[in-house]
């Protein structure tokens, strides 16, 4: 993997850059949606491409490892075989989705015991089998195996976290380097800087991982019930010690104001289930606002769902037929809501790096906050 720092906002830390992998180039800032069991929920591949215009996705190690299992995607030749997707894939390790299972899981040095959701059976993950399952599933660039810690952990416990973390990391950038890529192509390993909301923490294990020189950097352990005022100090804090060479990645996060703060902070990739968990519930993100479908305001309004044009959806279907298509229930409600929703984060990212480009970020930035922001 290659990133290229290509611009830099004259007035802000706003970066624009290319990321070039073996399935293809990424334009960053980007956001990439989240496919956590292989499949971006309720959107076709060939949607992804030519209406998204993703240039990137998300598979989930934990899920994946579950199901359908590791024999079945080595047998199909990885995920991209196995799913039909040909640009990159980037695979989270998983320990998000284990430390969320507090109730059936038990930490310890070799790693992480638990019980799978789907089934009850006992499993581990360790930072080196973490590596190997990522190694089968393939992705283009795969992370390291941490502990996110919940942001209001007192400093005693982030503390141990981290250490704990730091040493994981050690076992499993000794592990990456001692194995090889199973399908012919490279993979990027991107550790992950934790420490919660506390800057000495987050220092820490920010010149942790940069002391690795990875071919990128991830910052994990925000937007988990901190104050958002912490998480862009925190991002700042990380930000002045992440090598500006190397891509930062902010996982798990968010808003499309959240995604515009970080852009203003430096960081170069987002990824969140967001933008089509809330358009399955009806909630429409556009450039002008935000928009609950259910609402009786948009029984008879025939306009387009985004004024502006910024998705595919906005050529074909109307905030009223949109409406009525939640309200009985329909499944292409979903899709539509998903795909539009996604379009849209695509196209707030895409904007932001004109502007990059342009040197008038700072200036456009505030501007779009402030719109969509709005309940319209």
């Amino acid at each position: 993997m290659k990133f290229t720092l290509q611009y830099t906002d004259p007035k802000s830390n706003a970066r624009a850059g290319l990321i070039e992998t073996d399935h293809g180039m990424i334009e960053t800032p980007i956001f990439m949606p989240v496919g956590t069991q292989g499949t971006v929920k309720g959107v076709h591949q060939s949607e992804l491409k030519n209406e998204v215009k993703a240039q990137i996705i998300l598979g989930n190690t934990y899920h994946l490892y579950l199901r359908p299992g590791l024999d079945i995607l080595e047998r199909a030749g990885g995920l991209h075989k196995f799913n039909g997707w040909d640009r990159p894939i980037l695979t989270d390790s998983g320990g998000f989705q284990v430390f969320s299972l507090s109730g059936i899981r038990k930490l310890k040095e070799e790693g992480c015991t638990f019980r799978s959701h789907i089934d009850g059976s006992k499993h581990l993950f360790t930072p080196e089998n973490v590596v190997d399952t990522q190694r089968i599933i393939g992705a283009d660039i795969i992370m390291a195996l941490d502990e996110c810690t919940p942001g209001t952990a007192d400093f005693k416990y982030a503390k141990s976290s981290l250490e704990r973390t730091c040493r994981w990391l050690d076992r499993g950038w000794n592990h990456f380097q001692a194995t090889d890529p199973k399908y012919g192509y490279s993979q990027a390993f991107f550790p992950i800087v934790q420490g919660c909301i506390y800057p000495d923490l987050r220092r820490q294990s920010a010149e942790f991982v940069a002391s690795k020189g990875c071919e990128g950097n991830a910052i994990g352990g925000l937007a988990v019930g901190e104050p958002t005022d912490k998480m862009y100090e925190m991002i700042e804090v990380v930000n002045e010690i992440l090598p500006k060479d190397k891509p930062r990645y902010l996982m798990g996060v968010g808003t499309p104001v959240n995604l515009l703060e970080g852009i203003e902070r430096g960081v170069d990739m987002f990824d969140c289930v967001m933008p089509t968990r809330n358009g399955r519930n009806g909630m429409l993100f556009t450039s002008q606002g935000m928009m609950n479908m259910r609402n009786a305001k948009w029984k008879d309004d025939f306009s387009e769902l985004d004024p502006e044009g910024t998705c595919w959806a906005d050529h074909f279907y109307s905030r009223a037929y949109l409406r009525h298509l939640f309200i009985a229930e329909e499944l292409l409600a979903l899709q539509i809501a998903s795909i539009h929703n996604l379009s849209f984060y695509l196209w707030l990212v895409g904007e932001a790096r004109k502007h990059i480009i342009a040197g008038d970020f700072s200036l456009w930035k505030p501007k779009m906050v402030e719109q969509i922001s709005r309940r319209l």
